[in-house]
């Protein structure tokens, strides 16, 4: 029985060995880095606040947007008239738009009634034609209903009193729009999206690599990495490591933009989408390349120092790194950013958003990637190296240039 025992013990050590051996360990710490997380109810309640934050924001804006609106107009005995016009083609010019008329007897009580609330606007002929006074301002979506109904009413009396009609009047009068430079509302929503794009960069980079760092030092610090580093190769530890976090930050992302996607649809730039999700798709590409790049330099910097405390002070190049490509994505000019788009690891922002603002094309996008790639692939090298060198190295904190010397 003792005999037996034995023999199955070796068989289960020769397996792990084996299993060691020809690097299969490291799906084994990138999934249980992902089950760590999934059960941190910190990070669990973070990305559901952000989810309900995203959805609020454009669930406001749809809501706003479809919201019927009742504007109660003040009219004189001399304007009842255009004001019933008003009224009728209200529902025509904007169907969320619905206009009462409030009676006054004249000008003083018209203005009574804005001040006491009693009237959202006064409607009333000047000098050089109608006015729609309101106390402090007047509602851009009364004033889209009341300004072509009022222009087409005064054009009809025009018209009859000339003899001719409002169709021979307006004749030769249409003005067409020919862009020159691209659409305006596609440029101000690249914008935008730049600016959403770095924001979720930078805090995905300083939320994973952080908590990556600090995973590396909290098991240096606690020996338990001396544990780990016998039994795994640290190389499969650190792949390990970064595909878990990774995959953690590009499924939260993922989410992000999808949730984010459904809510613009509801929006009146839903027509933008095509384009926007173009931009975003690369986004995700780049992302996943530019986040490893950067979560690897986390890793060391979390391996070089020995304290918890050392973290700051290890990571701060990195930190700085990330910084200067959040602010360098959106403070920067259309020319800067479109040399950027091709400077690793910058263009891990920068290319997508000129994707977005129809400045790059799709095979531009994937040419910007190869450097990106290859500074990753060599940050990686590097970053192997010097976790491997100084993570068993518990006599203080390291420098880059010592790690890289330091013996195995």
């Amino acid at each position: 029985m003792s005999s037996t025992t034995e023999q199955s013990t070796q068989r289960r050590d020769a397996s792990a060995h084996d299993r060691r051996q020809s690097g299969a360990v490291w799906p084994l710490v990138a999934k249980r880095e992902i089950m760590v997380k999934l059960r941190d109810k910190a990070f669990i309640g973070g990305t559901l606040f952000s989810l309900a934050i995203i959805v609020g924001v454009f669930g406001f804006q749809a809501w706003n947007a479809e919201r019927d609106r009742t504007y109660d107009i003040a009219v004189t005995s001399e304007s009842t008239q255009m004001g019933q016009t008003v009224r009728e083609a209200a529902p025509t010019i904007d169907d969320a738009v619905t206009v009462e008329l409030v009676q006054v007897s004249d000008d003083a009580a018209a203005r009574a009634a804005l001040d006491e609330g009693e009237a959202d606007a006064w409607l009333h002929p000047g000098d050089a034609g109608w006015v729609l006074a309101s106390t402090s301002q007047v509602s851009s979506q009364l004033l889209a209903v009341v300004q072509p109904t009022v222009t087409q009413s005064v054009l009809e009396s025009n018209a009859e009193a000339a003899g001719t009609d409002v169709a021979a009047l307006q004749q030769g009068s249409e003005v067409t729009t020919e862009l020159l430079e691209g659409d305006e509302d596609r440029r101000g929503l690249a914008q935008a999206a730049g600016i959403v794009m770095a924001i979720l960069f930078y805090m995905s980079a300083m939320l994973f690599g952080m908590t990556l760092a600090s995973s590396v030092v909290e098991e240096k610090q606690s020996r338990i990495a001396e544990i780990i580093a016998a039994s795994i190769p640290t190389r499969q530890l650190l792949i390990g490591k970064l595909v878990g976090n990774v995959a953690l930050a590009l499924g939260q992302l993922a989410i992000y933009v999808a949730v984010g996607l459904i809510g613009l649809s509801f929006t009146d730039l839903g027509g933008l989408l095509p384009s926007l999700s173009a931009g975003l798709l690369w986004f995700l590409v780049y992302f996943l390349v530019g986040f490893t790049c950067v979560a690897a330099l986390f890793a060391v910097a979390g391996a070089l120092a020995s304290r918890t405390e050392d973290v700051q002070s290890t990571a701060t190049p990195v930190t700085m790194l990330v910084l200067i490509m959040f602010f360098g994505s959106f403070f920067v000019g259309e020319s800067a950013r479109a040399v950027m788009a091709w400077i690793p690891p910058f263009s891990a922002i920068a290319m997508p958003v000129e994707v977005v603002a129809g400045e790059a094309t799709w095979w531009e996008a994937v040419l910007a990637l190869v450097p990106l790639i290859a500074l990753t692939a060599v940050v990686l090298w590097a970053a192997e190296r010097i976790y491997r060198r100084a993570l068993l190295q518990t006599g203080g904190k390291l420098g880059y240039r010592q790690a890289w010397r330091a013996e195995v």
